[in-house]
């Protein structure tokens, strides 16, 4: 497999999010975006306990949780950890994502402090001008604008995220991936971690729509515990 991008969110996030999928298609089954009641989670509890299942609950009990509305992200539940859960749709991807626009997408994510206070401002901005009809180039001009004056905090050091759902749906090809840690870093700097070589369990995605590098590095367990894939590669 090779890792595409991921924005988580996410990059998202959103990933993306965060997405990971066998190789990069020349054609994508979702050239624009759908109706946005495709995107949206009706049942906001299921969206609330979807969120909450990123992380395991001794750190997610206390994580604030953010669901998707209409114009962007609200807080459904305050925190007192400094976390922050939720669940990143497909434009946490790179605008060069064959699922950016897929309305399947669901990728809990649960970051810590330092991610929420520097990571999870672009997506939240990301969002709100996707839902609001901005173009791709548009939103990724503007996000790398505000990075650039500062309007949006440059990474923190130790900004983080995990992203454990034994629900996650991350692209049509990544369904169920791998329970996973993910941890962002400013520009390109995958060759410092040692990342994609041989025998070596971090994998890294460059961003440069958001000038940061995401490493992703798998573990053992989903987040109730119960045991994921194998994490030989």
């Amino acid at each position: 497999m090779r890792l595409l991008s991921f924005v988580v969110v996410a990059p998202a996030v959103l990933s993306a999010a965060m997405a990971v999928a066998q190789g990069q298609p020349e054609s994508t089954p979702y050239p624009g975006m759908a109706p946005l009641d495709q995107y949206l989670i009706a049942d906001k509890n299921a969206e609330i306990a979807l969120a909450r299942s990123a992380a395991p609950p001794s750190i997610s009990d206390a994580a604030e949780v953010m669901v998707l509305e209409r114009t962007g992200y609200t807080t459904a539940l305050p925190g007192r950890n400094g976390f922050i859960c939720m669940v990143e749709r497909s434009w946490g991807a790179s605008t060069t994502d064959r699922d950016f626009w897929n309305p399947k997408t669901r990728s809990p994510v649960c970051f810590n402090a330092a991610a929420a206070r520097t990571y999870v401002p672009r997506y939240l901005m990301k969002t709100r001008l996707v839902l609001a009809g901005r173009p791709k180039a548009e939103f990724v001009r503007a996000v790398q604008s505000a990075v650039e004056k500062k309007e949006l905090p440059p990474l923190e050091l130790g900004a983080m995220a995990y992203m454990m759902s034994r629900e996650q749906y991350l692209s049509d090809e990544g369904i169920h991936w791998h329970p996973h840690l993910m941890f962002f870093v400013p520009g390109d700097a995958g060759k410092q971690w040692g990342a994609d070589l041989a025998g070596s369990p971090v994998m890294a995605a460059n961003d440069s729509e958001e000038a940061a590098t995401i490493f992703l590095v798998w573990v053992g367990n989903w987040s109730d515990g119960t045991a994921g894939p194998p994490v030989t590669r």
